[in-house]
């Protein structure tokens, strides 16, 4: 978990890490939770002289932000946890804003980082899956079920591997940081290899790794020209893990996808300026929004 006490423009006072402690299971997760908010708030009392006046948490999987619950989380164990009405109690009554980590993370870029002053863009981070967020004149949509930006899960390849949301050849069993890890680790006959192993053999010349990164960056750009003909953003922000390889993945990405466009506006595909730090900025952008919708209300 990371956790931030967040200034009003965005600027980052404080961070801290911990462990989610999921081995314990969910309610031991959501303990852990609650325990790092109240922490934090202490320790912005201490330092800076006065208490926090929202808190935002940001949780992957299915988010009823509407609601305040923490639906479904596969990796975590949980279902339907009251977040926002647990957070509030530990902290005191404070107001508190629930986000989907990607959407949350794409707000912080949309807002402060690489996506600033674009009035449309598609945030993509590339990790163990593949999901995304959609930028629209400084929010993000989140679509009438809260599903909006699940880019992963478009079908690059119907032949491909099995998916865990029950296709096959989704984008994120291709171009995912994990697909990139287990093709390379095949390749290569090395199982602990992964990804950024595969980016480096790249760069010094490997034919087996540039085939292995060619089939991820090709099945990218396709899910990419399937985003931006439907949505057609101004900016492509992409993150994640894949992300670090820097000009080893955007150089080919941007030739890639620049070859498969035909009518459609080619967007500026630039990298993620914020790092892992996007979602706590996110969720303290959250936090701060629900401030100013009450003061205006």
């Amino acid at each position: 978990m990371k956790a931030a006490l967040v200034g009003a423009d965005g600027a980052l006072l404080h961070e801290a890490r911990r462990a989610t402690g999921r081995e314990r299971g969910p309610d031991a997760v959501v303990e852990s939770i609650l325990a790092f908010a109240a922490d934090l708030r202490a320790y912005g009392e201490e330092h800076f002289g006065e208490s926090a006046l929202a808190a935002g948490v940001a949780v992957p999987g299915i988010v009823d932000a509407e609601k305040g619950i923490a639906v479904y989380a596969a990796n975590l164990g949980w279902r339907d946890v009251p977040m926002r009405q647990l957070l509030g109690e530990r902290l005191g009554g404070v107001p508190v804003a629930l986000g989907h980590d990607v959407r949350t993370g794409g707000l912080a870029e949309g807002r402060i980082g690489a996506g600033q002053g674009a009035d449309r863009f598609l945030f993509i981070p590339l990790g163990t899956g593949i999901a995304g967020a959609i930028g629209i004149a400084g929010a993000i949509e989140e679509g009438a079920h809260g599903y909006a930006g699940e880019i992963g899960h478009i079908v690059i390849r119907p032949d491909g591997p099995d998916c865990g949301c029950g296709q096959r050849g989704c984008l994120e069993t291709l171009a995912s940081a994990s697909a990139v890890s287990r093709a390379w680790a095949a390749a290569s006959g090395d199982p602990k290899a992964d990804a950024a192993d595969c980016a480096k053999a790249v760069a010094s010349g490997d034919p087996k790794a540039a085939e292995v990164w060619r089939n991820a960056v090709d099945a990218l750009a396709a899910g990419l020209v399937t985003a931006l003909t439907l949505l057609d953003p101004r900016t492509l922000i992409i993150g994640g893990g894949l992300a670090e390889a820097g000009e080893t993945l955007f150089t080919p990405l941007r030739a890639a996808v620049e070859e498969r466009v035909t009518f459609q506006k080619l967007p500026h595909i630039v990298p993620a300026a914020l790092g892992d730090t996007a979602g706590c900025l996110g969720a303290g952008l959250l936090a701060w929004d629900l401030l100013s919708t009450e003061v205006s209300a």
